[in-house]
């Protein structure tokens, strides 16, 4: 992959994150991350903003952790901790001219996470069998390069309308739906939906990431979440909420929490606009 020339971006991006415990969890085990990332550095994104061209590539991110007690709580925060420490040096090996390639920069930063979460389960009892999803977009230039595994999800709503789920569940439920032997109903149903067969740690001896690539243009929309969100709505469902209220990722999350709320919920919504544009996702 060459990078792309800064002069050679032309969006505007906004977005917005948000994130709930729900009804019934004692505890948050989801964590999201805003980061730009250029020469210099990485530099945290707020909650709600917005960004227009420069040399700065965006990352967006969703982790839910698995694990007893804390630990949960705590392999989600790591996943998204490493990335902030990883990418930067990542990136810069891009800029530079060396074309190590999407995949594999991708596939490298999955790889170090899973080898931290496996180290630290193995090192701390109270750590043993820690786990986490991770779905991640990156924005660089005229494209939208992701790396997922686990259940946690990423979306492309197009300019023109309409939704795609660009990521695959890692579980045998998911892979039912996919071979159409399961509809979306049956599938969001079924006892075992959140059984993973592929996660970040959680004794896992080899990880291999779903990566893939998708075009950018202006009006498009990008959503990451958590199954806690999903659990409440079809993916057709999906367009006609984003499109209510100001802040999409809150109204997003404070709507699922009402028709489900039995788990964690978060959500991360990117827009991207013409470069005078300017608004909140």
């Amino acid at each position: 992959m060459k990078s792309m020339k800064a002069e050679e971006r032309a969006f505007h991006f906004s977005w917005s994150g948000h994130t709930d415990q729900g009804r019934v969890r004692k505890n948050n085990e989801d964590s999201f991350l805003g980061l730009a990332v250029d020469a210099e550095g990485a530099h945290y994104l707020g909650k709600i903003g917005d960004a227009g061209g420069g040399r700065a590539d965006l990352i967006f991110a969703v982790s839910d952790g698995m694990g007893g007690a804390m630990a949960g709580e705590f392999a989600s925060r790591i996943t998204v901790e490493k990335i902030t420490r990883l990418f930067p040096p990542l990136f810069r090996l891009n800029a530079s001219g060396i074309e190590s390639g999407y995949i594999e920069v991708i596939g490298e930063l999955f790889g170090e996470i899973h080898k931290a979460l496996i180290y630290l389960g193995d090192c701390y009892e109270e750590c043993a069998g820690m786990g986490a999803t991770l779905s991640l977009c990156w924005f660089s230039g005229q494209w939208m390069y992701f790396g997922h595994i686990g259940d946690s999800r990423i979306y492309y709503l197009p300019a023109g309308g309409g939704i795609k789920q660009l990521t695959d569940d890692d579980t045998h439920v998911g892979w039912l739906f996919r071979n159409g032997q399961l509809n979306e109903r049956e599938a969001k149903n079924h006892p075992r939906k959140n059984v993973l067969q592929a996660a970040l740690g959680a004794g896992h001896q080899f990880v291999n990431p779903q990566v893939g690539a998708v075009g950018c243009e202006p009006g498009d929309r990008f959503l990451l979440c958590t199954d806690g969100v999903t659990d409440g709505f079809f993916n057709d469902q999906l367009p006609g909420i984003l499109d209510e209220g100001e802040n999409a990722a809150d109204h997003l999350v404070r709507e699922a929490l009402s028709r489900s709320g039995r788990d964690n919920a978060t959500a991360l919504v990117v827009r991207i606009l013409p470069e005078s544009a300017q608004g909140t996702a």
